[in-house]
């Protein structure tokens, strides 16, 4: 039986669809529940806890032993580019040469980055998406090394508050996208290029705010074989358990999407109450509201051929894991099925059992970034237990 990712809390939270996208979300008061502190608490995995998939997938240890494992990127021979982000990050290069998918090789390329999050290929060079710049690297396919690191963007002056920072290209290699999250929960005056989606020239110049009001977008990827952007985003905290929906969205040019005045279409926030009536009217509607404080980050549309069909086309989402509701949610991997390129369905449970109880602080683990590799299998970046999970189909 499929298993809904939007418990019965979330009774308040309907969602109906049109053929192109959402057409109303009916919401909660704010405040219709007190604002909870319910940080959670990473303990060993405990004996017996094992992790849960649908019939017929399997999941096994990848790869461990890293400090907050985060993003990950395919390189061109195979190997895979993991970002580790803590305040003197690294990146490292794994690798699988004997094909038994774990990795056994293991190379520290990039030492000394402050956060490192967001990675892109343009060309020969590996871009580094951190929290005060983005990085540019000539990358060494044959020795798997980088050269010298140049500057392209400036993010100095932008560490407080939300620190990820994706980076993405277009098809052609001409602009590169990266988001910068809000300083702050829900307070207004921040610089314009704060809760925003930037536009730039790959070499950094040609600056431009593509899109505005998204609180916090960590992930940044294209829809298949389209010009389709779509963005994971983090909303806002302390409005009640089911206020405000993260969510999964298009990210339209120009478009203006609430924070910090409004929130999932033109609904006010009341500490905001009155300051900018024409914002409010029009912030747009996400596609897919997502359960509130789930804190998604990475998310992957998927267009590999080992997953049943079921799987074409659709999108995983890596949910972190909630600190701000009185019952813990996230703490998974979730399912999206798309068609036409728009969310055709609620999320649904792909990966779960980090959690051990909604009612408890103990968690094992928090999913952070999703690869597809190669032959179709998933890897799940995993910050809590500071390893990294394979997600394959057995049949």
């Amino acid at each position: 039986m499929k298993r809904l990712l939007i418990p019965s809390a979330l009774a308040l939270l309907a969602l109906l669809y049109a053929a192109d996208g959402p057409k109303k979300v009916d919401l909660p008061p704010p405040f219709h529940t007190e604002s909870a502190t319910n940080r959670p608490q990473v303990v060993e995995r405990p004996g017996g806890a094992r992790l849960s998939l649908p019939a017929g997938f399997a999941v096994d240890e990848f790869a461990s032993g890293f400090e907050r494992p985060r993003i990950m990127l395919a390189g061109p021979s195979g190997e895979i580019i993991l970002t580790d982000s803590v305040d003197k990050g690294s990146v490292y290069v794994l690798t699988d040469k004997d094909g038994d998918h774990k990795a056994e090789g293991r190379k520290k390329i990039i030492d000394g980055y402050y956060r490192p999050f967001g990675l892109a290929w343009w060309k020969d060079y590996l871009y580094v998406a951190g929290t005060s710049s983005v990085t540019r690297y000539k990358y060494d396919k044959t020795r798997m090394e980088v050269g010298p690191g140049q500057e392209v963007v400036s993010l100095k002056g932008f560490e407080k508050g939300h620190w990820t920072r994706a980076v993405l290209f277009d098809a052609k290699g001409e602009k590169m996208y990266v988001s910068v999250g809000s300083g702050s929960n829900v307070d207004a005056g921040e610089p314009k290029e704060r809760a925003a989606i930037l536009r730039f020239n790959p070499d950094g110049s040609g600056k431009e705010i593509f899109a505005e009001g998204v609180r916090n977008p960590v992930s940044l990827r294209w829809y298949p074989n389209t010009t389709r952007l779509y963005a994971s985003v983090q909303e806002r905290d302390g409005l009640g358990d089911d206020l405000v929906p993260d969510y999964l969205t298009e990210i339209r040019r120009g478009g203006f999407y609430g924070w910090p005045y409004a929130y999932i279409g033109p609904n006010e926030d009341p500490r905001r109450k009155g300051e900018a009536p024409q914002l409010v009217a029009k912030t747009i509607v996400p596609d897919l509201p997502l359960q509130a404080h789930s804190a998604v980050l990475d998310f992957q549309f998927y267009t590999g051929r080992q997953f049943p069909a079921k799987y074409q086309g659709g999108a995983f989402l890596a949910l972190h894991g909630s600190w701000n509701r009185s019952k813990r949610v996230g703490y998974s991997v979730v399912f999206v099925p798309f068609k036409g390129g728009k969310p055709a369905g609620q999320p649904e449970d792909f990966l779960t059992g980090w959690m051990l109880s909604p009612d408890r602080r103990e968690v094992w683990g928090r999913p952070v970034g999703i690869l597809q590799l190669a032959d179709g299998s998933l890897l799940i970046s995993d910050d809590g237990g500071n390893r990294i999970w394979r997600v394959s189909y057995k049949g």
